[in-house]
């Protein structure tokens, strides 16, 4: 978040898209190329227009094209985008030296359940490695990568969502297999019978991932689509958060075999669905090892 007007707090990341906006004029295609969907996607141009009290883009023409306002606003866009991803850059450079922190941009999810366990190991390897971890979106993350602003991304890999990054310029390193798992607490999987293979019976409540998120859009390319006998009852963005709903028996989810490892094997957790139900992701890392120094290439090879 930049500034704040009339309640409003404005995004960096509508400035985005309102950029790839203007110069695809399609509402489709500019939000494939920010890797959300496109009701996502045309919320945050609204958010936007609501921010700078103006319409933006003129819908009624196809292709859109951009209101007066609009063209007047671009170049504005445009240079706060550029002059906040320079000033990161020269703050990034400035921490250059002998104790230089190491970048990575990374899912939330992966963060918690991968990443921190790893670089642990990781230190105790490389004694003088130092790492800032940035958790965000997948867009924000890919987009700090492909700025230089982080020397490696982290984050899930899979057929039907996969990040906006040109692997002709980043070389990508797959570290790690995960699954989906639909699971709920055991005590009402027990007691009301819960399987997603039934289709009788009252609906299983369903604590959603938010369909712009990238498990949301995992969820709902594969698994989500088969028959089900559910209703959403819960929508969030963070798999933390849904854990906790899950845990206190509300309902169920598609979670990271990593994220509920412990509670699986305690038994506090159990899948309701069989290896149908499950889809495979890859936690995947993107960096230009050209790039890297000593020891972030060093960290490189043996992530």
């Amino acid at each position: 978040m930049l500034f704040h007007k009339r309640g409003y707090a404005l995004d960096l990341n509508w400035l985005r898209d309102f950029e790839c906006l203007a110069r695809t004029l399609n509402f489709t295609r500019a939000s494939d190329e920010c890797n959300i969907t496109q009701s996502a996607f045309s919320r945050r141009i609204k958010a936007l227009e609501s921010w700078v009290g103006l319409p933006l883009v003129n819908r009624a023409t196809y292709p859109v094209q951009l209101t007066e306002a609009g063209k007047q606003f671009l170049p504005v866009a445009q240079a706060a985008i550029s002059q906040l991803s320079e000033s990161r850059q020269s703050l990034r450079d400035a921490d250059r030296g002998d104790s230089r922190f190491i970048r990575f941009s990374v899912l939330h999810t992966i963060a918690v359940n991968f990443l921190a366990t790893r670089i642990e190991e990781l230190q105790k390897q490389i004694p003088d490695l130092r790492t800032r971890v940035l958790s965000d979106s997948l867009s924000t993350c890919c987009d700090l990568l492909v700025e230089g602003a982080v020397d490696i991304l982290l984050c899930y890999y899979h057929h039907t969502v996969s990040p906006m990054i040109d692997e002709t310029a980043f070389e990508r390193k797959d570290l790690l297999k995960d699954r989906l798992i639909p699971v709920a607490a055991a005590q009402p999987v027990r007691t009301l019978g819960w399987d997603l293979s039934r289709q009788d019976g009252p609906p299983i409540p369903y604590l959603s991932y938010d369909r712009s998120s990238f498990l949301g859009m995992v969820v709902e390319n594969t698994v989500d689509r088969k028959p089900q006998n559910t209703e959403t009852i819960y929508v969030d963005s963070l798999v933390e958060t849904i854990k906790r709903r899950l845990m206190t028996g509300s309902g169920f989810a598609w979670m990271p075999e990593t994220s509920i490892s412990a509670e699986l094997d305690q038994g506090l957790l159990v899948p309701i669905g069989d290896d149908a139900w499950c889809a495979t992701l890859t936690i995947s890392a993107f960096s230009n090892p050209a790039s890297l120094d000593q020891i972030a290439h060093q960290l490189w090879q043996r992530l």
